[in-house]
């Protein structure tokens, strides 16, 4: 059932909208991710490390709303349910309990390595059907490797 409708033909409808699920089910299980890491991370440089995943749980938020409301605008029924994001997201398990700074940063380089590597996928895919959802996934994934670089720093 569509309650709106699309511009987009059913065929660039599709991939769109495969697109946009996937990246909103990424940036949910992201934002999950880093809050997990962000109460549980231990050792010298807790306050940076604890400061700047707050940072990140903020942007993947924020992105993750933005897909799921273009999803909408196209006619798509967006899909954050928790099952949804344990089965197709593409990011790693997190470690359980504490965590030490060093693997701390060292899992969320991991997890928005994933994460950028299939948004650029994204990218790709969507912009001959729907260039306004691949200017989305393009700034996502300009701020995403922002944050990739910044902790990727962190460990030097």
């Amino acid at each position: 059932m569509y309650v709106v409708k699309s511009p987009l033909s059913d065929a660039d409808l599709k991939t769109v909208s495969e697109a946009l699920q996937g990246a909103l089910v990424d940036l949910v299980d992201l934002a999950l991710v880093a809050k997990q890491i962000h109460w549980n991370v231990v050792g010298p440089r807790f306050r940076s490390v604890h400061l700047q995943l707050d940072e990140l749980v903020g942007t993947a938020r924020t992105h993750s709303d933005t897909v799921a409301e273009r999803a909408s605008a196209l006619g798509v029924s967006p899909d954050g349910r928790a099952a949804t994001v344990a089965v197709g997201s593409g990011i790693d398990v997190t470690p359980e309990g504490w965590v030490d700074d060093t693997t701390a940063v060292q899992t969320i380089v991991d997890a928005l390595g994933a994460v950028i590597g299939r948004m650029r996928e994204r990218i790709a895919a969507s912009g001959e059907p729907d260039p306004v959802s691949q200017d989305i996934f393009i700034q996502i994934t300009a701020d995403l490797e922002k944050q990739h670089w910044m902790f990727q720093a962190e460990n030097g």
